[in-house]
């Protein structure tokens, strides 16, 4: 694999930072990561114009244009033959050269890091068979509509559903559930509405959500985006995640009991074909 570390191209043997760093001493970095199908970047002007939002509430620099970080990704897409799967770029506020919790001079260079994964993101088959899921407490700070580095409750989450048999975990803060460990989260009504929790500081503003909310009012859906508890999901004729690893999946279990006739939805695979349809054209 090659990577990209700090402007040079280098053999993932050869990648590495500081122990100074700030992103390995205090999660002091962002992140994005951005599908790739057919050897094509999906959704990358809504990454970056999050990578900009992210680094923009933590006053961190980010001295690449857009045209710059596309051109690196395209060369590691070509240097890496990727034809179908993802691309990791995390941000950090730099190597001060000590630990101090305090933000270091604005002269110290910012450390960027991007690499590569291959990944079945089409015919994936847990979007045909749909996935099963636990729930558990939200204890993610209270910023989580930036995409950092911090990713220890979310850990903790799929190893917590991992040790129950199931593939994924949904978050819930006060009886009403957020979003997943690592993707947003729907449920589809008795009467065909979407909801969605609704966009705030409690949860990230997933570019795949975006997507495919776009793609529901185009095919003139019902879309809710508020709140909702845990019986509301389990008694949901459909529910399911979008991502930029899953783009959707649907769930057909949620803590052990299943959702609808216990398979994938009619929507859920619905709107996954319709943005699949996007993605090629």
């Amino acid at each position: 694999m090659i990577t990209y570390v700090n402007g040079q191209f280098l053999s993932k043997e050869h990648a590495v930072v500081s122990i100074f760093d700030r992103g390995f001493l205090f999660a002091d970095a962002v992140y994005e990561v951005t599908t790739i199908i057919n050897g094509r970047l999906i959704d990358f002007k809504n990454h970056m114009a999050r990578l900009r939002r992210s680094c923009n509430e933590l006053q961190l620099l980010l001295p690449f244009t857009e045209d710059e970080l596309l051109t690196i990704h395209q060369h590691l897409i070509e240097k890496n033959d990727l034809n179908e799967g993802l691309i990791y770029l995390q941000l950090t506020r730099g190597n001060a050269g000590h630990r101090d919790f305090l933000f270091p001079n604005k002269t110290i260079e910012p450390t960027l890091v991007i690499f590569t994964q291959h990944a079945s993101i089409i015919e994936n088959p847990k979007a045909k068979t749909g996935i099963k899921v636990v729930t558990c407490e939200d204890i993610r700070w209270q910023r989580c509509d930036i995409k950092t580095v911090a990713l220890l409750a979310a850990s903790l989450a799929k190893q917590y559903a991992y040790s129950q048999g199931v593939d994924d975990a949904l978050f819930v803060k006060d009886g009403l559930i957020t979003e997943g460990s690592s993707s947003n989260f729907f449920i589809v009504t008795s009467d065909n509405k979407i909801k969605t929790r609704g966009l705030s500081h409690e949860i990230l503003s997933g570019i795949t959500r975006q997507a495919i909310l776009a793609f529901a009012k185009e095919q003139q859906l019902i879309i809710e985006e508020n709140a909702f508890s845990i019986e509301e999901a389990i008694t949901a004729k459909e529910a399911f995640m979008t991502s930029a690893t899953s783009l959707v999946y649907p769930i057909v279990e949620i803590d052990g009991q299943k959702i609808g006739e216990g398979k994938p939805g009619l929507l859920a695979s619905r709107l996954r074909n319709i943005y699949i349809q996007a993605m090629s054209v």
